[in-house]
């Protein structure tokens, strides 16, 4: 989600700047800084970018350069400016402060400094509408060329889990002679090779080996994988949807871990864990 676009033009010897970021962000954040004269088109400038940016904290600035002959003129305040001066003044005063600055500050503060009404004429507003919805376009494309490349490391990352699955397939049937040998030691070293009932303990290896079956969780892993990259391939927005699917193969490959018994089988399981933890990191961006 996130993103940058930027348009200018000149009108009218003015130049029009419009300025759009946007960063993560579960919800539309919107915040629109915009000139006094065009305010009465802050509605309509954000049902735009409504209906365009689903999500993301998005900055949007918006700022007109006028020529010298043309710039907007200002008046001070002079009432509200003495007001001010003296309250700074007799606050310094108090303070021991001797306050050299003090007009400048009071300067600052709201309403002292006040532009002359005016309001934007239909061409004005025409120039600066073409300018928002070019930055807009181009915020769009950068989105776009983004997610273009945020899909290929998606994919990818899935291609990593499979290939973390198959090396597991093969290392699933090496691990039974390891486990079968672990065990008859420990009966031997617990009650003696001699009192050993062989016919029992086969019996119990073959339910102990059972309970460790993987085969279901690769089955259900390939098909959440498959899922994602179907959900992944969808022209809709499906960023919510790709999280739940990632909680699903997160759940199947902490199953394959808890159950494999065996070094090996632990270490292919951690990296398919950190590819996940790399996916769950870059769905934040994914609308």
């Amino acid at each position: 989600m996130t993103g940058y676009g930027l348009a200018a033009n000149d009108y009218a010897r003015a130049k029009y700047t419009v300025e759009i970021k946007s960063l993560n962000s579960k919800f539309l954040e919107l915040s629109l800084k915009i000139p006094k004269s065009f305010s009465d088109k802050e509605f309509l400038l954000r049902n735009e970018c409504t209906k365009q940016i689903e999500r993301g904290k998005v900055s949007i600035s918006i700022n007109i350069e006028y020529a010298e002959s043309t710039q907007k003129t200002s008046v001070i305040n002079q009432d509200l400016l003495k007001h001010y001066f003296e309250q700074l003044k007799a606050s310094a005063d108090s303070l021991g402060d001797s306050g050299s600055n003090l007009l400048q500050m009071a300067l600052n503060f709201p309403e002292v400094v006040q532009y002359a009404a005016d309001e934007a004429s239909e061409d004005e507003w025409k120039a600066l509408h073409s300018t928002f919805e070019q930055a807009l376009t181009n915020f769009q494309n950068f989105r776009r060329d983004e997610g273009t490349v945020l899909k290929q490391d998606l994919i990818l990352r899935i291609s990593n889990i499979l290939e973390g699955m198959r090396l597991v397939s093969e290392q699933e049937p090496l691990r039974i002679p390891s486990i079968k040998d672990r065990l008859n030691q420990f009966l031997e070293d617990a009650v003696g090779k001699e009192n050993i009932d062989h016919n029992r303990f086969e019996q119990e290896l073959i339910y102990f080996i059972d309970k460790l079956d993987i085969t279901e969780e690769k089955i259900r892993l390939k098909s959440h994988c498959d899922y994602f990259i179907a959900a992944l391939n969808d022209k809709d927005a499906n960023g919510k949807k790709l999280g739940f699917i990632s909680q699903e193969i997160g759940r199947e490959i902490n199953t394959m871990g808890s159950k494999a018994n065996d070094a090996k089988m632990q270490q292919i399981v951690v990296g398919m864990k950190e590819e996940l933890e790399k996916i769950k990191e870059q769905l934040l961006n994914v609308l």
